[in-house]
């Protein structure tokens, strides 16, 4: 293999990766504006509907991770192509579906077109761009991801204000298409490695993560907590097989070789905790803004816009520092910076200026984006390269799992406090985002073995393992 693609194909490779990034993240959130337009138009329950959202997160879930096994099987550009491929025709559907079962089903699809994109996306930049280019390749594909997020509300709602809700899905068929033709062309085939998919280690993946975030999400929901309790627990249980499975296999699905490398393990850690708190405070601020502060919904999309917007201008910079300085300790500053916005948020009072808030949140944003792409970097530098599907499947997995995580606590501070959400609520989150600094800081980047092929800083390993 080359190092890395010349210009322009490493360009044009790059922005077909961009924009199945873009179509994947914001169908993530998008639709969750049209829910009561969707919900009339198809004279279903508000309850009902929420499948459409819970169809497509369920199928990215379970199989993110037999995705990444096929993707260091048949090679990433495959697995990459076939997705977007099945992301576009799934959309196609989902807009031409006029009962809650069509589009649930198509949805379903969506989401295993949009797993094959976020299975293979870090693992093919690592392949795109030069070794020495790594962390400017994860910087920008956190942007990518930073910006899809922040602005799927506000794509949603412009989307709506001119058009049926049926365009949210195909716009997505033009994109897809373009996207589809330039990666044909430009995308790199990376190595295969021929292994074969186990279809009992699907089967338990399936129940285990599907199970987890199932039961995470019933937490939230009123009166659903003891169908909470019983999902968790047989996902554990599920969980306990599965490990107990992929432990004996040469290449597991579950990347137990990669998680036993404490760098790895401990880069995974951080990113959980840090999208927990990233969601905790997301979800909150709206209420308070609302709520409290007797804001309207347009006033508080402007007042979050600082958070993403800082993120996304600061993480191809830290992408790039990451280049030339140990990811780690860029992380571990960027945790803590993090920490102390979300704890400055805590301060924040029944009065606040439009300043106040601002700043704090650029703070936030400043601190994020100085973490995600050098911890993402850590993750999928420290893999082998062979086996970059699995660290990038496990490296999008962890991002869900945080996500779900960061949602409950919400729900159940919202169901057990009444008042001062905001203060507890970034409360927790801060804490979070400061153990994960704790956690970051005690890296042993000495055994990042791999840091040298990656263009990273030279850094020697412990002389016990030379």
């Amino acid at each position: 293999m080359t190092d890395g693609l010349p210009n322009p194909q490493r360009a044009f490779a790059y922005l077909a990766i961009a924009i199945a990034m873009t179509m994947s993240v914001l169908d993530t959130s998008i639709v969750n504006v049209a829910l009561p337009t969707i919900s009339n138009d198809l004279a279903v329950s508000p309850s009902a509907a929420i499948w459409v959202v819970n169809a497509y997160q369920l199928a990215i879930t379970v199989s993110l991770l037999p995705l990444a096994v096929l993707g260091d099987s048949l090679g990433y550009k495959r697995v990459y192509c076939y997705g977007l491929a099945l992301f576009t025709v799934a959309s196609f559907a989902c807009a031409n579906s006029h009962t809650l079962a069509l589009l649930a089903i198509a949805r379903v699809f969506q989401g295993f077109g949009a797993a094959g994109i976020m299975s293979v996306n870090i693992a093919l930049v690592r392949f795109v761009f030069p070794k020495a280019k790594l962390g400017l390749g994860v910087g920008l594909s956190s942007l990518v991801v930073a910006v899809s997020s922040a602005a799927g509300p506000s794509i949603a709602s412009a989307i709506l204000s001119i058009a049926h809700w049926q365009w949210l899905f195909l716009v997505n068929v033009p994109l897809g298409v373009l996207a589809l033709s330039i990666g044909a062309r430009t995308l790199p085939v990376t190595p295969a490695s021929g292994a074969r998919l186990s279809g009992l280690s699907v089967v338990l993946n399936a129940l285990c993560f599907g199970l987890l975030i199932s039961g995470l999400a019933a937490f939230s929901q009123p009166g659903a907590t003891q169908r909470g309790i019983v999902m968790v627990a047989l996902a554990l249980v599920a969980g306990v097989l599965f490990v107990r499975r992929e432990s004996r296999l040469v290449a597991p699905m579950l990347p137990i070789d990669l998680l036993r490398m404490p760098v790895f393990s401990l880069s995974m850690a951080t990113s959980i905790c840090s999208f927990a708190a990233q969601t905790m405070a997301y979800i909150v601020l709206p209420f308070y803004f609302e709520q409290t502060l007797k804001l309207s919904e347009t006033q508080t999309g402007l007042l979050m816009t600082p958070w993403p917007l800082v993120t996304a201008l600061i993480a191809p910079l830290a992408g790039r520092l990451s280049d030339r300085m140990q990811p780690g300790r860029i992380s571990s500053i960027g945790l803590v910076v993090f920490g102390a916005g979300l704890a400055l948020l805590c301060l924040l009072g029944d009065t606040a200026t439009r300043f106040d808030i601002v700043w704090r949140l650029a703070i936030c944003g400043l601190g994020f984006g100085l973490f995600q792409s050098p911890n993402n970097r850590v993750i999928i530098g420290s893999a082998p390269r062979h086996r970059s599907g699995g660290a990038s499947g496990l490296q999008s997995m962890g991002r869900l799992l945080g996500q779900s995580s960061g949602a409950v606590v919400v729900a159940v501070v919202f169901g057990l406090v009444h008042g001062r959400h905001l203060t507890l609520i970034a409360g927790i989150a801060a804490t979070l985002a400061l153990i994960a600094a704790c956690v970051s800081s005690v890296r042993r980047m000495s055994e990042y073995s791999d840091a040298p092929q990656e263009g990273a800083p030279t850094l020697k390993r412990p002389v016990s393992e030379r």
